[in-house]
């Protein structure tokens, strides 16, 4: 192997002056890769907030192309007094008489970071300070993503949309984590982040022209409800398939790098999705490449109706980040204050530093997977009930305002009964408006659609036709 690298780099050295620039961006782009797996201290996560880079040791270091020599690999160095060191590909390793296996895991599990307790009161003064104005906002985004869930949840309940997926518990997640984010900032979401994208400006009438397919829905009726998508919010479109957008942020990120544009890609997904092939791939892609992107792992203890000490055997998800060489943090996911404190950190470190970051967040899914779930047929209903009360993110986050003086009972009744009529007003609105033409789905991927597909489109017509009590009223050829 040592010769055929040597020969490599002899043919690569004569040939550059050949290649010119192409040469040049060869030569750079097999340049260093670094990993490092150093956790800070939760302090020192968030103070680094104001500074231009955080220092990081590094574990080691791959030198690539010209930057190793093979013939040197091998050799084994004597420190004084010290252990042999065999310098490896990846870094030196020092050599023990000792056979000791690694331990399957630490004696105490990661620590979660936390701010606020579950009676408003703050635990500590480690988080970024943010403005009434803003704090008010936050809650109110958290408020309506609750209302807007519970109604149609019952929408869905007496048959007037099809499918519904709520955030009961997760409103947290959803809103802190947007409110740290900026919009230049792609998001790649899973089907439990609506919140995220009510945050970046998409209405409530455009979740409801969503979820009843009309014809002012963006996605022209083609997606399940609540499987939105919006250019305009740089927010990805979602998909059923479990953690396929790990990959696509990954591939966002290095892309946002590659063209050095002062943003940092997100993706969220659950603790199922990281039983997945993708979450692996995109975690050591992201690590290699070093790709500004943030992983956003909402651990709520349920993947569906798979409990997660079915799913893994090791602490949870923070772990696996550093596994991979990927600086990770786990806070509680129903602390609003915790949870914008380690996004906005989490984005400075992307982008100044220009590397991933993993999040997990500790919860509880309060209402069913989906609609066409039953949970209390694997959990209990009891259980359920105390995390919806217990440790309401909502209920957390306004004691806290309460005691700063900045919300009070005669502002949450006033903001329920607007929020209830705004919400109610939409689905009224949304249910009225006539289905997209049957065109609309053979039309946007063919320039010239192909014969097999005008057939389609022919059989459907008359299938129509033939059966015309079977499809809305107001649906239109």
């Amino acid at each position: 192997m040592g010769f055929y690298l040597s020969k490599s780099r002899t043919v690569m050295h004569n040939l550059k002056p050949k290649l010119g620039s192409l040469g040049v961006m060869f030569h750079q782009s097999s340049g260093i890769a670094s990993f490092s797996h150093h956790q800070e201290s939760q302090s020192g996560l968030i103070k680094n907030l104001g500074a231009g880079s955080c220092n990081r040791p590094t574990l080691f270091t791959i030198w690539r192309s010209e930057h190793f020599k093979a013939e040197k690999q091998l050799d084994c160095k004597q420190n004084s007094g010290g252990p042999q060191v065999l310098n490896f590909p990846g870094g030196n390793v020092k050599f023990t008489s000792e056979l000791d296996f690694l331990p399957e895991g630490l004696e105490e599990r990661v620590h979660c970071y936390r701010i606020l307790d579950e009676n408003g009161e703050l635990t500590s003064s480690n988080f970024v300070q943010i403005s009434d104005e803003l704090a008010v906002r936050m809650y109110t985004y958290m408020a309506m993503l609750q209302t807007m869930d519970t109604i149609f949840y019952e929408a869905q309940r007496q048959g007037r949309i099809s499918f519904y997926v709520t955030a009961i518990g997760e409103e947290a997640i959803n809103i802190a984590s947007a409110a740290a984010l900026q919009l230049d900032d792609p998001v790649f979401p899973q089907y439990r982040e609506s919140g995220v994208l009510l945050w970046r400006g998409f209405t409530l009438q455009e979740f409801a022209n969503q979820c009843f397919g009309n014809k002012n829905d963006n996605c022209k009726g083609r997606q399940m409800p609540a499987h939105y998508g919006s250019v305009k919010h740089n927010y990805f479109t979602v998909a059923s398939t479990v953690a396929t957008q790990v990959p696509h942020a990954v591939g966002a990120a290095y892309s946002l790098k590659m063209d050095r544009i002062n943003a940092c890609s997100i993706t969220y997904f659950g603790d199922g999705g990281t039983s997945t092939g993708d979450f692996h791939a995109a975690l050591n892609f992201a690590a290699v490449m070093e790709a500004p992107v943030i992983f956003f792992c909402r651990n709520n203890g349920w993947a569906i109706s798979t409990p997660v000490e079915d799913q893994f055997r090791s602490d949870g998800i923070v772990v696996r980040g550093q596994a991979y060489g990927v600086h990770s943090i786990r806070v509680d996911g129903n602390d609003a204050l915790a949870i914008y404190s380690a996004v906005r950190a989490a984005r400075q470190m992307a982008i100044t530093e220009q590397r991933p970051v993993l999040i997990e967040a500790l919860t509880y899914r309060g209402g069913h997977h989906t609609t066409s779930d039953d949970s209390t047929r694997y959990r209990s209903a009891e259980e359920i009930e105390w995390w919806r009360v217990a440790q309401c993110p909502l209920s957390r986050f306004r004691k806290w305002l309460e005691k700063e003086g900045w919300w009070d009972s005669d502002a949450e009744t006033e903001l329920r009964a607007s929020l209830r009529k705004q919400v109610l007003h939409a689905i009224q609105v949304a249910e009225q408006v006539e289905k997209p033409p049957v065109a609309d789905i053979f039309t946007d991927v063919y320039d010239a659609p192909p014969s097999n597909l005008h057939e389609q489109e022919t059989t459907l017509l008359e299938t129509i036709e033939k059966h015309p009590k079977e499809y809305p009223p107001n649906f239109s050829c």
